[in-house]
């Protein structure tokens, strides 16, 4: 298996899990979906629906693989996704923290780009 397909299979498995223990947690009228586009490589963990009267649209975990890295464009969690992905056996430097800017990258013991 190539780096890119195991680091595709990695987030989805992880994103699947995490997905599969909050569908468990009752919040009537919104669902958790996990949107994975294989091809271009997308995983999204979606909150979708309405909360006492308010619109729920927002993604928890957002990663994408490109470039040969795991890039992590949104993580709403404190479940430790990034250290779940080194569990796995994604190293740091195949890791870029999206959420931070490009200038701040530098100063993270992650990828840059």
């Amino acid at each position: 298996m190539d780096k890119m397909t195991k680091y595709r299979e990695t987030v989805k498995q992880i994103l699947a899990e995490h997905v599969d223990i909050s569908r468990r947690q009752a919040a009537p009228g919104v669902e958790k979906l996990l949107i994975a586009d294989d091809e271009h490589g997308h995983y999204i963990w979606l909150r979708l629906g309405w909360k006492n009267g308010q619109r729920q649209n927002s993604p928890v975990i957002q990663a994408r693989v490109k470039d040969g890295k795991v890039w992590v464009e949104e993580d709403w969690t404190d479940i430790g996704f990034v250290d779940q992905l080194i569990e796995a056996g994604v190293p740091k430097q195949d890791i870029v923290l999206a959420f931070h800017e490009p200038e701040m990258r530098q100063y993270t013991d992650f990828a840059v780009a």
